[in-house]
């Protein structure tokens, strides 16, 4: 993994509308010219990313997006895009060179969304007085850098703002394993290589948990399912922990001695990059399902289905088999999540690797505000195997010598959340 994925990165979104000079202020933050800059109102259609890293905060990633004016029938579909990159936006620039009531709903936005935002009040070499910085902060923005993108002046204030305004919990990113481990544990983590694994390299999610276990001071052990007895007869200690693919988890699950903790990549990622106690709830929908409901497979990327795939056949599958007759599913990948979810009895998310934990928390929050259960796949594919309480486990206590009320508090989903 040659750098920092986006999905790790904060996402700072610019907004504003037409020709306030949104581009023109990324342009200058970055010091690039990323986007196209034109007097013609509706320059920028579809947002326009770029990743870089900005000091001390780290790897970031800009997001430039059409103007929240944009009018006509494509425009309306402009606007549906920007309003989407509300919901991974960790922190927001509001570009402005007029207080309107598109700046006041802009704010009403990011309120709903729990963004914190700064404003920067372009085009000060076109201002002659200070009116637009009073009504902005009359507006409840505390954070406003007066800049001119034409002529650079304001942009380092800017930076130091965005600085200043970046989200605490972002700079102490929870972990992923990390708090699981201790130094001098042997870790072993399950890694089939399948036609879907990138060819010559581990996926994203496999590597981060190496670097953190290296990190701990731990020791991790790689392997294939396949050379899991083999590795277990050969160490001379027991293993502390075992993270596995929710493919093979039954598997391992009858290899693994029951005193060794237990769990998967994608129950690690429903607390790392959302909220595990609220899917844990999810799988109870589970058991009130019927035949001819209507389910909801979503995932964060787009890759192209191959043989077994998990969210198109084997999911299905097994839902089918618990449920006892059809159900309906419908599969949506990418950033493509419906606006009315209410028709579908469950939602079962994938880990969300690519997504930062805002979008991922978005889609949790619209679900919950629908009524709608939301879970994941590897609660899913655990629960029907009926192993979802070992592989939930390590997530609560990790010890061997759990009580028998702490292994209830687990059946119940009283779950250790990272905040």
């Amino acid at each position: 993994m040659a750098k920092t994925p986006k999905g790790l990165r904060l996402h700072i979104g610019i907004f504003g509308r037409r020709n306030t000079g949104k581009s023109s202020i990324l342009n200058a933050l970055v010091k690039q010219n990323v986007s196209i800059v034109s007097d013609v109102a509706g320059t920028t259609t579809d947002p326009v990313e770029k990743t870089m890293e900005l000091k001390p905060i780290g790897p970031v990633v800009f997001i430039d997006t059409a103007g929240i004016d944009d009018v006509g029938s494509l425009g309306s579909k402009r606007v549906s895009k920007t309003r989407q990159v509300i919901d991974r936006t960790e922190l927001a620039i509001l570009v402005t060179d007029n207080w309107t009531d598109y700046e006041k709903q802009l704010l009403a936005m990011f309120e709903a969304k729990h963004v914190p935002f700064v404003v920067a009040a372009n085009k000060k070499d076109l201002r002659t007085d200070k009116t637009l910085e009073r009504m902005a902060a009359d507006a409840g923005a505390a954070l406003v850098a007066v800049t001119s993108a034409k002529t650079g002046d304001g942009i380092d204030r800017l930076r130091e703002m965005v600085i200043t305004a970046t989200p605490p919990d972002f700079l102490e990113s929870a972990p992923i394993i990390a708090d699981l481990v201790n130094p001098g544990d042997i870790v072993l983590l399950i890694t089939p290589i399948d036609i879907e694994a990138p060819k010559g390299r581990l996926k994203m999610l496999q590597v981060h948990c190496m670097r953190e276990i290296l990190d701990k001071g731990a020791t991790a052990i790689v392997t294939k399912e396949t050379q899991l007895p083999q590795i277990l007869t050969s160490l001379v200690k027991p293993p502390a922990l075992v993270v596995c693919d929710s493919q093979v988890f039954e598997k391992v699950e009858a290899l693994v001695d029951e005193t060794i903790p237990l769990t998967t990549f994608s129950i690690l990622m429903a607390r790392f990059k959302g909220d595990l106690d609220e899917m844990r709830k999810g799988i109870e929908a589970i058991n009130t399902l019927k035949p001819q409901d209507r389910i909801l497979i979503a995932e964060a990327c787009t890759h192209h289905p191959v043989g077994q795939d998990i969210g198109r056949v084997q999911i299905p599958g097994l839902l089918e088999k618990r449920v006892g007759g059809k159900l309906h599913f419908d599969v949506l990948a990418g950033r493509d999540f419906p606006d009315d979810i209410s028709g579908y009895k469950l939602i079962v998310h994938c880990g969300a690797c690519v997504f930062n934990r805002k979008e991922m928390l978005s889609r949790i929050e619209k679900a919950m505000a629908a009524n709608v259960p939301i879970t994941n796949y590897g609660l899913v594919i655990t629960e029907c195997h009926h192993l979802l309480t070992r592989a939930l486990e390590p997530l609560f206590y990790g010890a061997k010598n759990r009580k028998p009320e702490q292994t209830e508090a687990v059946r119940q989903g009283k779950c250790r959340q990272i905040a």
